[in-house]
């Protein structure tokens, strides 16, 4: 299974969960086609496709292959509005007045469901992987809305997901063009293709999409030289990967060399669950080369937001010797007055890091002052307002 793109996320915590726990929570919320009224529906699939149970492959390698199926009910839009136009036009006539907006719109829905039993239905698979060794979450979505679609249903399956995407410690767009005009080194193992996008930073700049060009040339030069910056590069790296990244360090293109090709040529081609798993484990340890090294020449990741190993095990003798952080009172004021429960805003309020954050919310819900969080990843708080203690 080759992906065409790749969305980073980096895992905040340790990968605590095992391939069979992961098999049964996906197991747990597996596809269902849509039902007769239904518009779509979502859910887990096999990677390897119809014929088998398993909702997870695993690697060689320890890495988990996941897919999520939705399936849509395609009712064109101009078919839609033709029947509405009809009934409306007829209310009209025989009852002698307007229809409103209201009444239109309830015309439309019951148009819909009229229409939906007969309607085709439309399927999309996304797939994704895990790779606890390297804790990346690593998603084949060609948008950053179906990505994080797939993470919250993912979210959704397993009650949290603590991930978030990949960063690094200076802008993309900066490196991107240093690289281009020659004041940052490229990498020795990347070559920059023949596309770029550029655009100006201001707040109505302009947007310029070179293709097939020699990046190097006058006609990029000139515009990074007016004051543009390069967004989006095509690159191929170490001669064995192709693809374009943009500063939001989204994957897409993304192509594999011939390398990889001619190791697959070798696994028998009829054998579909040997092939997959080939180019599974090929794919994988080629990201799992490219993806360090990329983050490193753009600047090295910012792992602000990562608790290490480590911290979880200072944090867990802290939490058994009974020590509390010096800003605990402070903090559980703080939730308990605004009923704002969330990390970030206690990082905003006592300008503090992610960890430290993080763990003072543990505390929390520890003593019962905020609750533990739903399947979404909210939390509410239980504690009372001071103003209602008093009274």
């Amino acid at each position: 299974m080759l992906f065409k793109n790749a969305r980073i996320y980096r895992l905040t915590k340790p990968f605590g969960i095992t391939a069979e726990q992961l098999d049964e929570a996906l197991a747990s919320r597996a596809f269902k086609p849509c039902g007769q009224y239904e518009m779509n529906s979502l859910g887990w699939v096999s990677p390897l496709g119809k014929g088998s149970d398993q909702w997870v492959r695993v690697a060689g390698n320890g890495d988990l292959m996941i897919c999520l199926q939705e399936q849509e009910k395609v009712l064109p839009g101009p078919v839609v509005t033709e029947f509405v136009d009809e009934r409306v036009e007829a209310i009209e006539i025989e009852q002698g007045r307007k229809v409103r907006r209201k009444e239109r719109i309830e015309i439309k829905e019951q148009v819909i469901q009229e229409m939906l039993p007969k309607a085709f239905p439309r399927n999309r698979k996304t797939y994704a992987y895990f790779s606890p060794r390297n804790g990346y979450l690593i998603v084949d979505a060609g948008t950053a809305k179906a990505a994080e679609d797939f993470c919250s249903v993912l979210r959704l399956t397993l009650g949290s997901l603590p991930v978030r995407p990949v960063n690094v410690n200076q802008s993309p767009a900066f490196t991107f063009t240093g690289w281009i005009n020659e004041t940052i080194d490229l990498p020795d193992m990347a070559v920059l293709g023949a596309d770029c996008w550029m655009a100006d930073p201001s707040e109505d700049g302009g947007k310029v999409i070179a293709r097939g060009l020699d990046l190097k040339a006058d006609e990029v030069r000139n515009h990074l030289d007016g004051g543009m910056q390069a967004t989006k590069l095509a690159i191929t790296w170490d001669d064995n990967v192709s693809f374009v990244l943009d500063e939001s360090l989204a994957i897409t293109r993304l192509r594999f060399g011939e390398a990889i090709q001619e190791q697959l040529n070798d696994v028998d081609a009829d054998d579909a669950v040997a092939r997959f798993d080939a180019e599974f484990c090929l794919m994988a340890l080629e990201l799992e080369r490219m993806i360090p090294a990329l983050l490193n020449a753009l600047g090295g990741e910012d792992r602000t937001a990562v608790i290490e190993p480590e911290s979880l095990a200072e944090n867990a003798l802290s939490s058994s010797l009974g020590e509390l952080d010096p800003l605990y009172d402070e903090a559980a004021a703080f939730v308990a007055e605004h009923r704002e429960v969330s990390i970030s805003s206690v990082q905003r309020k006592f300008k503090i890091g992610y960890n430290r954050a993080a763990n003072l919310i543990d505390a929390m819900e520890a003593a019962g002052v905020v609750s533990a969080a739903d399947q979404t990843g909210a939390r509410e708080a239980l504690a009372p307002k001071p103003a209602e203690v008093t009274a």
